[in-house]
């Protein structure tokens, strides 16, 4: 019996983004997709309502008035309580929610979500931990897919930053859980049979992390069967772009140098992805073949381009693009000094338990 793997996406304004990444996904095996939109000012919604049109996902609008008092708790977390309530939520046999930045990657056979079933047919939730791909010096936007651009990751073993470790989770939707959460799945049936979560490298994962947790234990590879490789940055120009556009889980967190330079992580070339590239080269090409697709595409690319010369004439955006044209890539700390880190934040822990 074929599975059904669900991925929930929320977007604002990522129309040159947003075939690429549905390409990747098709390609890897996801069978549907559950996208929300608010307040795209790029033609975003125009491409879902036409994307929607032709069988590929099912796209709701999110703005204010269509997520209702959902609303005030931000974009994403309103997307995530309407799709819980959702027929393809029920009708999914897994589910993972997931951002435009963040591809999936499986190491397992063939590439493909099937895969993970076969080489772990006991999991029933599998975290799948971020590894960050670094700017590489990339300073303009350009046309070209984000997976054939950023080659240039964080090293498989990181001591520090912590958010480094951090995963979303693909989980079997069999009743264990009944909320969907932005990292992971919630609200644990306590009658059901335990879940199993089982990591990247295929190792079980303790019992705390059946209901609570969103970081990978650091210090140790969790990339062998499967990783999420987490484009968050971009080129310069499209990082100035994000901070305009900002979150969309209202943490208060700005997109600024701090979030840059926990994340501008270069020291290893991972090309893993390239196993999927045939597939996904075809049904990209498949998809911008419609002309109602590519003239949409073409618009969101225009309107980056026009958007950032409009926020370059703001002082603060100005100041932030000279910051990251200064700044070096991110240098990995040494096991000492993160284990320095490490403690302090676990004293801290320790004292707000008190």
């Amino acid at each position: 019996m074929t599975q059904r793997f669900l991925a929930i996406l929320t977007v604002r304004n990522e129309s040159a983004f947003l075939l690429e990444w549905l390409a990747h996904h098709r390609a890897c095996g996801f069978t549907d997709f559950l996208v929300f939109a608010n307040d795209c000012q790029d033609g975003t919604d125009a491409m879902l309502a036409r994307l929607q049109d032709m069988g590929w996902l099912t796209y709701l609008p999110n703005n204010a008035q269509d997520a209702g008092a959902l609303a005030a708790k931000g974009a994403q977390w309103s997307a995530l309580v309407r799709a819980q309530a959702h027929p393809l939520m029920a009708a999914a046999d897994w589910a993972m929610t997931l951002d435009v930045d963040e591809f999936v990657n499986i190491h397992a056979g063939h590439h493909q979500l099937s895969c993970l079933l076969k080489a772990l047919p006991h999991a029933t939730a599998l975290p799948m931990t971020w590894r960050f791909f670094g700017n590489a010096g990339v300073q303009h936007f350009t046309h070209s897919p984000i997976t054939q651009t950023f080659r240039q990751a964080a090293p498989r073993v990181l001591h520090w930053p912590w958010r480094a470790a951090m995963f979303k989770t693909l989980f079997r939707n069999d009743g264990r859980y009944r909320k969907l959460g932005v990292h992971r799945p919630r609200a644990r049936d306590q009658s059901a049979p335990p879940p199993v979560w089982v990591d990247g490298a295929g190792r079980e994962m303790a019992p705390r992390f059946h209901d609570a947790g969103l970081i990978s234990p650091f210090g140790r590879d969790n990339y062998t069967l499967f990783q999420l490789n987490h484009y968050a940055l971009g080129a310069m120009e499209s990082y100035v772009l994000k901070a305009d556009r900002g979150r969309a889980n209202r943490s208060g967190a700005p997109f600024d140098m701090s979030y840059w330079i926990e994340r501008n992580f270069n020291q290893e070339a991972d090309h893993s992805i390239d196993a999927l590239a045939p597939a996904r080269a075809q049904l990209l090409a498949d998809l911008i073949s419609d002309p109602v697709l590519a003239d949409l595409h073409a618009h969101g690319l225009a309107w980056r381009h026009a958007r950032f010369e409009t926020l370059m004439l703001q002082e603060p955006f100005r100041d932030l693009y000279g910051r990251l044209l200064m700044t070096e890539p991110t240098r990995a700390l040494p096991l000492a000094q993160a284990q320095l880190l490490v403690q302090y934040a676990q004293k801290a822990a320790a004292q707000s338990n008190e």
